[in-house]
């Protein structure tokens, strides 16, 4: 670099001393070429900026976007958002990119859950406009919430921070509890069913239709899907969690197979405990 400016300025001067003409200064180009050579080496030298992700199809849909996420290593990588904070209730830390293990999340199993307090929340799965989802977990046993926060950035979905902490336990007969207990004990829940049970199904006959009926105890534990006991997903589009809500709706929604059934649960009696008042089934 010091021969190439060096050999630039002894050019200039020999030109300058042979330069008849006036009001013409010689060093205009020999400072455009030193500063054209300091540009290339300096962009040489400079580390490279990382490119902004490019949206895909699959940005376009949250739920598109997150089982691509999931299932595609290449992608995760390229949408999280490196050093990643991590808060462990309220202790910071960060995640650099060597240290990330691929998260499989839900797409694992043959069905994921997604929680709602109120029927026309359920209308927000799908929305295209939205900028700010979180995928949550739901530990059961142990009472933790861990949630993935992603924000859409210039179209393209970033996974942003992690955040594990406690669940607030809810006045009077605590849902996560509750919920726990209602997949694992068929004695107890035989007795948090209601009576007859209202039944939402696909009609046999015209598969753009549903028929409203009727399920009684047997019947119900007949058709019962598999609940998870253990652990809960879901997914915040923008749905609002209310403390002491006297309604709860958990959906299970299949991976590749179709499943699609609802559980509208709500508080009954003075003591507020929980009863599963409807069953919806529109699998295909």
């Amino acid at each position: 670099m010091r021969k190439l400016i060096a050999g630039v300025v002894t050019l200039a001067l020999l030109a300058s001393c042979g330069n008849k003409k006036t009001g013409i200064d010689p060093f205009t180009s020999l400072t455009n070429e030193v500063d054209s050579a300091l540009h290339r080496t300096d962009t040489l030298h400079r580390p490279k900026e990382p490119e902004e992700p490019k949206p895909i199809e699959a940005d376009e849909s949250f739920d598109d976007f997150i089982y691509n996420f999931a299932s595609d290593d290449g992608l995760q990588q390229q949408r999280v958002k490196f050093p990643l904070p991590y808060y462990n209730g309220d202790e910071p830390s960060k995640i650099e990119k060597k240290y990330w293990k691929h998260d499989d999340l839900f797409t694992k199993q043959n069905y994921y859950t997604l929680l709602f307090d109120r029927e026309e929340d359920m209308d927000l799965v799908g929305d295209t406009t939205l900028t700010s989802v979180q995928v949550e977990w739901i530990f059961i046993r142990t009472r933790m919430m861990k949630k993935y926060y992603f924000e859409r950035i210039k179209g393209a979905w970033m996974l942003e921070a992690i955040n594990l902490r406690p669940i607030e336990k809810e006045d009077g007969e605590d849902f996560v509890e509750f919920f726990g207990r209602f997949a694992a004990d068929s004695l107890f829940q035989s007795c948090r069913v209601k009576q007859p049970l209202a039944f939402v199904t696909t009609d046999p006959d015209d598969d753009f239709s549903v028929l409203e009926t009727t399920l009684d105890l047997n019947q119900w534990l007949a058709f019962k899907p598999e609940l998870p006991a253990d652990r809960l997903s879901n997914i915040n589009y923008g749905q609002k969690s209310m403390k002491n809500s006297n309604i709860k709706i958990v959906a299970l929604k299949g991976i590749g197979n179709g499943l699609s059934n609802i559980l509208y649960f709500k508080r009954k009696g003075e003591r507020g405990e929980w009863e599963l008042y409807k069953f919806e089934d529109v699998s295909i």
